[in-house]
């Protein structure tokens, strides 16, 4: 078997219209293009969404929403989550060995949810007030 050889399953690929080959063939005289105008014409083209010049819809539509670029790099830990983790001093790289964020995490915030019992020290990273108490009532401390 060769590249050169391979082929489409009979049947799989429909044969382009073959317009302009005379009225015989019910594609002839205007080819499916109907009379004037610019889609008639070759090279007859607009802007996608343009509307004849009436202001378009993505334009008369009000603007929305908004994606913060910091959302790629923060990352929001669970309380419950930080038994996870074997050491005993918690930073950005602990967290990564643990597999709780990935590489591109630059910062992170533990969020009170759930409990802990393990005393950790948390070092770089931001703590909610809940947080921040159910670490300390459990012995561990945040700098």
């Amino acid at each position: 078997m060769h590249l050169n050889s391979i082929k489409p399953v009979a049947g799989s690929n429909r044969a382009p219209k073959r317009v302009g080959r005379g009225p015989g063939s019910g594609w002839g005289k205007t080819s499916a293009r109907g009379h004037k105008g610019q889609k008639a014409r070759s090279g007859g083209y607009h802007k996608v969404g343009f509307e004849g010049g009436q202001m378009p819809l993505q334009r008369r539509l009000p603007k929305r929403g908004f994606r913060s670029a910091l959302k790629l790099t923060t990352a929001e830990i669970r309380t419950h989550e930080l038994e996870k983790v074997k050491e005993d001093i918690i930073d950005l790289a602990a967290l990564r060995s643990a597999g709780l964020i990935h590489s591109r995490i630059l910062r992170a915030k533990v969020m009170l949810s759930g409990a802990i019992e393990k005393a950790v020290t948390l070092k770089g990273i931001a703590v909610s007030k809940g947080a921040k108490e159910a670490i300390q009532k459990a012995g561990g401390k945040v700098e």
